[in-house]
């Protein structure tokens, strides 16, 4: 099979280096296979060449070794990336839960840098970045035309410095500017309370090595306060994702049986299938499932997943779509290559990637509040000398006010309202 596009992939980087040490080398290897791209890896010299002559300056191999290598994986897909041996061990600090920057999960969209979701209590949730929203500059230089991981890097830096943030957001008259405090980003990926009575809420903000054991023992904490439990809302807005494993521990906490997801990409390792145990840690109790356009990858399996068994209703807006697995492959040295190499689908064999999980009830997160003189909504209890109701011993006719909850989150207000609603006809 002829390997597509100039150089793609990691037999191409091989074949480079090869090429480099002695073109001759890659000719001979071309008589044992006629698949080698010869054409395209002798513009590939020309070209390192008329760099190497002519450019203004002098630059050493090794920077243009990497930038080739930069340069064909991000030309791949928004997340496949070169990871030099710090952003290496970065990225392994951010599954265990702790790291630094300003709490931003993006990723790429027409040489700009989208934002997939930014992490509970967070510089980036305080200062109301939104998903989708497009970062067109930092620090007042423009991002288009770098790779994902260089923007990455301009946004990281020392806790307690500023950087400022240039944002096209839907809807906004112009850019946004947004100056933000670096900070170390502390993440409890699992946040739990009771709701009302024996309604329990779970918040899921990202998925790492120890969200599945997090939500077993928070659902155990709620039934140990109020016993067990008639319902749970499970919250996975601007989930940005994580570890595949976390996600397929926390459906598997709600499910008995089935599968969760299945992986396929082209080599035999890239398919896999994930099966759940006997373990319904509610025992059927009824689940809604709180998504949004920033709920994504390991949020769309679990919300995936549980909407395709019937086990929860899946409520709020259209999920994000990233349904591609991304692998961390470790270079000799110590530094990584992260390459996407499969795509996720759910039990049915629906697929994530593009296409986002549908809500069964589409519920947008507006902002409710109490409404008071208004004239316009006159009652007959409003009207002079109205008669009054039998039992009526006079008092305040006015509207009750909006629940505490309502006001504060209407579209979990909304999920609790459905619980209740599920709890009656189950009952």
């Amino acid at each position: 099979m002829r390997i597509p596009g100039l150089l793609q992939g990691l037999t191409a980087g091989v074949l480079i280096a090869l090429l480099l040490a002695n073109i001759q080398t890659v000719t001979a290897q071309s008589t044992a296979r006629d698949d080698l791209p010869l054409e395209e890896l002798q513009r590939f010299t020309e070209v390192y060449e008329r760099i190497q002559r002519d450019y203004v300056e002098s630059v050493d191999d090794e920077r243009l070794i990497q930038n080739a290598i930069r340069g064909m994986l991000s030309g791949l897909d928004p997340h496949s990336a070169y990871l030099d041996e710090s952003a290496y061990q970065r990225l392994q600090e951010g599954t265990r839960g702790e790291f630094g920057g300003l709490g931003l999960e993006v990723g790429t969209e027409d040489g700009l840098i989208k934002v997939i979701a930014p992490i509970d209590g967070t510089p980036a949730e305080d200062a109301d970045i939104r998903p989708g929203d497009l970062i067109m500059r930092i620090d007042g230089q423009p991002v288009k035309g770098l790779d994902l991981q260089a923007a990455v890097e301009r946004m990281r830096g020392e806790t307690g410095t500023s950087v400022t943030l240039g944002i096209l957001r839907d809807g906004a008259d112009g850019p946004i500017e947004v100056t933000l405090e670096r900070a170390v980003i502390q993440v409890d990926s699992v946040r739990a309370r009771v709701l009302e009575d024996r309604f329990g809420y779970l918040r899921i903000s990202q998925f790492q090595a120890r969200t599945g054991e997090d939500v077993l023992e928070a659902v155990d904490q709620l039934t140990h306060e109020v016993g067990p439990l008639d319902g749970l809302v499970l919250d996975l807005r601007n989930n940005p994702g994580g570890v595949l494993d976390a996600a397929v521990a926390v459906t598997d906490a709600f499910l008995s049986r089935g599968q969760v997801v299945s992986t396929s990409g082209r080599i035999e390792r890239s398919r896999d299938a994930f099966t759940a145990t006997p373990n319904d840690t509610l025992n059927g109790a009824p689940l809604v499932v709180l998504v949004n356009a920033g709920s994504a990858s390991a949020a769309e399996i679990v919300a995936g997943a549980l909407q395709d068994h019937q086990r929860a209703v899946i409520m709020g807006e259209p999920t994000f779509g990233k349904g591609s697995v991304q692998t961390i492959l470790p270079l000799r040295n110590g530094d990584a290559v992260k390459l996407t190499t499969a795509r996720y689908y759910t039990p049915s064999g629906r697929s994530i990637q593009a296409e986002g999980i549908q809500p069964d009830v589409e519920v947008t997160n507006l902002r409710v509040s109490d409404v008071e003189g208004d004239p316009a909504r006159l009652r007959e209890s409003d009207l002079p000398r109205h008669l009054r109701a039998d039992g009526d011993a006079g008092g305040s006719s006015a509207d009750a006010p909006a629940s505490a909850l309502a006001t504060e989150d209407y579209a979990l207000a909304e999920a609790l309202n459905l619980l209740k609603g599920l709890t009656i006809l189950g009952n």
